[in-house]
């Protein structure tokens, strides 16, 4: 099988890279070179695909058996690969997200036919216009899209709301004994899924003909508090965190950035339903628990300076929630 991803080396996908590799699939990665790939056996063309002519001449010699596009952010990108891949894959993949999804619903259980819509974030409605670019395409010219989203998947970012992400914020403060700020009470449910988890769903769609025309979340069956997500990084620094709370309105009108990831998203409990992806792909078994898994990213944070970033004005951010919380 001979597979593109467009990306192929972010906190999500190398893992899928990587068990894509291993299972005998041809891949190949189309990126700007600016990231090295770190993944033994993959082949790389090197174009920014932002430069449509550019784009089109690297990738005329080939054919695909699937095309999935990690960093498709709206319908323009979606409506491009359409044109480009017309004939010339026989599967593509959109990387959509688990935050299109309209909430709050009367169930927290999320299935595939829970309505779209997200008021508060741009980021989500792009995401949603594209996956209504790629179901119009099929339905209309039987173009063969796959609609995938995860939902807070995790390899090398901190999944936590404040001071997380790339950021090593909150991580910092943890160990410096400060408090620990958790949006709302912190007893909402919330979902965390590993990288590599989401590869074995993610791999298992490749080139199956049974997911084209589908939209399928796939995410881990492990379902947290806020309150525990924080206390499970505590543990795997050693510690027991200071845990603060300060309510997600507050937040957002002292940050408005926050908004959309908050008010959303995160700041609702969730739990995903994942019978539509174990249907197509009977193997997928997420087994990685949040507690271990974070210790293997605290772990690759560690291991290098580098990666331990305190972003000053999320430092700023911190001790203004902390002195509201604590007042």
């Amino acid at each position: 099988m001979k597979v593109l991803f467009i990306g192929g080396t972010g906190n999500i996908s190398t893992a899928s890279s990587c068990l894509a590799v291993e299972k005998g699939i041809e891949l190949w990665h189309i990126n700007r070179g600016k990231s090295v790939c770190g993944v033994h056996g993959v082949r790389t063309i090197t174009c920014d695909v932002t430069n449509s002519a550019a784009l089109e001449t690297a990738l005329a010699p080939h054919k695909w058996d699937c095309v999935v596009n990690w960093i498709a952010f709206n319908a323009k990108d979606v409506e491009r690969d359409i044109a480009l891949f017309s004939g010339k894959t026989k599967h593509y993949i959109y990387i959509s997200s688990g935050s299109c999804y309209d909430l709050p619903q009367h169930s927290p259980v999320i299935t595939e036919n829970t309505p779209l819509g997200n008021p508060y974030w741009q980021y989500s409605r792009d995401k949603i216009a594209g996956e209504q670019a790629l179901m119009r395409a099929h339905i209309e010219k039987g173009f063969p899209g796959t609609i995938v989203r995860p939902s807070h998947t995790y390899s090398t970012i901190i999944p936590i709301t404040l001071g997380g992400g790339n950021k090593y914020n909150a991580v910092n403060r943890m160990k410096l004994g400060k408090p620990t700020v958790v949006h709302g009470d912190g007893t909402s449910l919330w979902v965390v899924t590993h990288a590599e988890d989401f590869a074995l769903g993610l791999v298992g769609l490749l080139n199956l003909e049974a997911a084209i025309g589908e939209a399928v979340h796939i995410t881990s069956d492990e379902v947290l508090t806020w309150n525990q997500i924080y206390r499970h990084v505590g543990a795997a620094l050693g510690l027991e965190p200071n845990l603060i709370h300060v309510a997600s309105d507050t937040i957002c009108t002292l940050e408005p950035s926050y908004t959309g990831t908050l008010l959303g998203d995160k700041s609702h409990s969730v739990m995903f339903d994942n019978s539509k992806i174990r249907s197509l792909v009977p193997s997928f078994v997420p087994i990685i628990p949040f507690s271990e898994g974070i210790r293997t990213t605290i772990e690759w944070f560690e291991a290098s300076s580098d990666r331990q970033y305190i972003d000053p004005d999320t430092e700023i951010l911190l001790d203004k929630l902390t002195g509201i919380a604590t007042t």
